[in-house]
This record gives C-alpha cells, structure tokens and sequence, in this order.
C-alpha cells in the first residue's frame, strides 16, 4: 500500500495528494500520515511547495469529507428511526427517542465534534456521517472542516519537508499514536454501551414494578 501511494505522489504531484487525501477520507484504513508526511519531504527535492501540497491535501479532506456528509444526508435521521423501529432496534436497544437525544446531542456540539475530530485517526473522517445525518449545515461544516483538516495537514507536511530522508520517523510516531487512540476509542465505545444498556434495563424494571 505504502509504494503505491508513493509512486502515485511522485508522478502525479499535487494532484496525487489531493486524490489520495480525497480517498483516504472516504476509506479511513489508508494511512494520511504516510501521504502528508512524504508530501513533505517532497518539498525537498521536487518542484512542490509546502503550502501548496497544504492546500491540495486540504481541498482533497473536504472532497472526501463531502462524500460522507451527504451519505449521512441520505441515511438521514427519519430512515434511522424506522430502522430502530424494527428488529434491529430490539437487538441494539434503541429507540426512536434515542435518535432524537443523540440528533439533539450533535446539534449543541457538533461543531465541536467536526472539528476537533479532525484530529483522531479514523474518527476524523466518519464524523462527517453524523453530521449529515444530523443535517449540520453545510456552510458550517466545511468552515470546521476546512480549519481542523488544514491544521492536521500543515502540522504533517511541515515535519516531513523539516525530517527530509527521516521522515518515515513521522510515520512510526504516528502509529503509535493512532494505536492509543483506536484502543482508548474501542474503550469508550464498550462503556458507552454497557451504560446504555444498563439504563435501558433499569427503565425496563422500574416500569415492570410500576405495572404491579
């Protein structure tokens, strides 16, 4: 995957960056650190220029960001409740009023979310779902998107045109990181849903003790 991406960049230069970022939005498993990190290192040896691999990369995160926003807007948060209104729900313990909670959640925080998500591996691409879902507008969402993608991609690109032959380092740091990140992430996930459930059954018993 990692020569791929590589021979992509040095033949198609800028154009490479944004089309890799553009999909790599779209299919988070593809490593950004590698393109923006090696983008930056080609600055040191090609005709390419920081800012404009910053921009490429930027334009390329809110192409692939607006793909998944309007995939949220087809799902959108009607078609969620008849979904949970269905087996599916039974089996997740969801309600209808459980999309309300979590649209009303995302219209108080979600520019937060947009933003800072930006900035967590994986997350940071399939917050733009929800935010379609939740129908945050557009304008807004890419202001966010364009502000956090832009910060990522600068702090990427300068430190690999800065590591030069080393800028595999970057990669490797970056690993790392995105290895805590996805194990604090699946954490969260599982105590979110045991609490969740918990309250369910709790909600479920007292309304059983109730009936008696």
């Amino acid at each position: 995957m990692q020569e791929i991406i590589l021979n992509l960049m040095n033949q198609f230069g800028y154009f490479g960056v944004f089309f890799l970022i553009a999909f790599e939005n779209i299919f988070p498993p593809i490593p950004s650190e590698v393109i923006l990190a090696f983008g930056g290192f080609m600055t040191t040896y090609t005709k390419l220029s920081v800012p404009l691999v910053i921009v490429a990369a930027t334009l390329g995160s809110l192409v692939g960001a607006y793909v998944l926003y309007f995939i949220g807007k087809i799902l959108n948060k009607e078609r969620l409740k008849k979904i949970v209104s269905g087996k599916v729900g039974k089996v997740l313990h969801l309600k209808r009023e459980d999309i309300d909670k979590a649209d009303a959640w995302f219209d108080r925080k979600g520019n937060i979310a947009v933003f800072f998500c930006r900035f967590v591996p994986i997350v940071r691409s399939l917050i733009s779902i929800p935010a379609g879902m939740s129908e945050m507008p557009l304008f807004k969402f890419t202001c966010y998107t364009v502000v956090g993608s832009a910060i990522w991609n600068t702090v990427l690109v300068v430190l690999g045109s800065i590591m030069g032959d080393n800028w595999t380092k970057i990669v490797s740091v970056m690993d790392e990181y995105s290895q805590i990140v996805l194990w604090l992430l699946i954490a969260v996930v599982v105590i979110v849903v045991i609490v969740f459930i918990r309250k369910n059954k709790k909600k479920k018993a007292n309304k059983e003790k109730s009936k008696k």
